[in-house]
């Protein structure tokens, strides 16, 4: 495989690159681009989002789209929790409101599992929301 189609940082990561990965997929997910997004997973990525399951980069895509169809001006920021050679364990919390102006922070956990050319094969996220009152906001 040529360096085009690797995805750096590779694993195994170390501190520095794992807070790259970190870092590179927060600021994708905050272009709320599913296309731009999407490309960070293998082509038969599995993901386990709250309680849908996901597969491969087309169902990414077409969820990220529904996600961010309702979650309104989504806000996230990442932060790297622990890793071992290709995996991660990330803390998040982003914040959005719906069509309605009723405004919620979502806290969660994901595990992350990169192929060996940099790509995440595997995403397995928890997820809680709580409302909040657009002068709580914090992101």
């Amino acid at each position: 495989m040529s360096t085009e189609n690797k995805r750096f940082p590779l694993p195994p990561f170390n501190m520095e690159t794992a807070l790259q990965k970190v870092q590179a997929a927060e600021d994708a997910w905050n272009t709320r681009d599913p296309e731009k997004v999407s490309l960070a997973y293998t082509i038969d990525s599995e993901w386990r989002n709250r309680t849908d399951f996901i597969n491969g980069r087309e169902e990414i895509k077409a969820f990220l789209t529904r996600k961010w169809e309702k979650e309104l001006d989504y806000k996230l920021k990442k932060e790297l929790w622990g890793f071992r050679e290709n995996r991660m364990a990330v803390r998040f919390e982003y914040e959005w409101h719906d069509e309605a102006g009723q405004w919620y922070r979502s806290y969660g956990n994901e595990l992350w599992e990169f192929d060996e050319n940099g790509y995440m094969q595997k995403r397995f996220a928890s997820i809680n929301d709580m409302p909040i009152a657009e002068a709580d906001r914090k992101l």
